[in-house]
């Protein structure tokens, strides 16, 4: 914007004043124009052939301690969607956490 001034125009402190100007125009905030780049097309994901090779793995933690455990490692099949849950404290390590998946799943 400011460059587009300047072409034609030039005072002390064009720059502040476009500022402000574009700060306190509601079209201008409208119509801002985006930074980054535009999003390409959607790509649809692909399927897997068999069951247990993509997996969907996440956390369900701060939950009440009911026999020493505090914590669930929830497992999905993208696929098929079965699911394990495996109870865990919050404080397993990731050796631990390997030995949780082989075990249980």
């Amino acid at each position: 914007m400011v460059e587009l001034v300047t072409r034609n125009y030039w005072w002390p402190g064009v720059t502040r004043d476009i500022g402000r100007y574009v700060e306190e125009c509601n079209l201008c905030q409208r119509m801002k124009n985006r930074m980054e780049e535009l999003a390409g097309k959607l790509k649809l994901s692909e399927v897997p052939e068999k069951p247990w090779t993509n997996l969907i793995v996440d956390f369900i933690m701060k939950l009440p301690v009911v026999a020493g455990k505090d914590a669930i490692l929830v497992v999905c099949d993208w696929l098929s969607k079965m699911t394990h849950f495996v109870a865990n404290t919050e404080r397993t390590s990731a050796e631990g956490l390997v030995r949780l998946f082989r075990n249980n799943v």
